[in-house]
């Protein structure tokens, strides 16, 4: 990867969430940033996340949940603030930014 920088993926979702919506939701990803070297999730999202991983030939990096709270996100959820102190990259959802599951 010399040359440019890695991209990384951070995907949340709720409960309503299937292994083909978060396919989806990357795929939007990919088109709107170009290709991703890495997922990203929390640890209590990871299972979905690392399957999707596995699916896609992507590692997984885990971020403990207590470390949320510190992170920046480009969009808010009042539910993923009260539960981890931070935004929602689910939330993108609301604005567009990538299909529902």
């Amino acid at each position: 990867m010399a040359g440019r920088a890695m991209k990384v993926a951070g995907l949340g979702y709720n409960s309503e969430a299937t292994l083909d919506s978060l396919s989806q939701a990357l795929e939007a990803l990919i088109e709107r940033f170009g290709p991703v070297d890495r997922l990203t999730a929390a640890e209590s999202k990871r299972a979905l996340v690392q399957r999707l991983g596995r699916a896609r030939g992507l590692s997984v990096i885990v971020v403990a949940d207590e470390a949320l709270a510190r992170a920046e996100t480009l969009t808010h959820s009042a539910r993923s603030h009260q539960a981890f102190g931070t935004g929602s990259v689910a939330g993108g959802q609301q604005r567009g930014l990538w299909p529902r599951g």
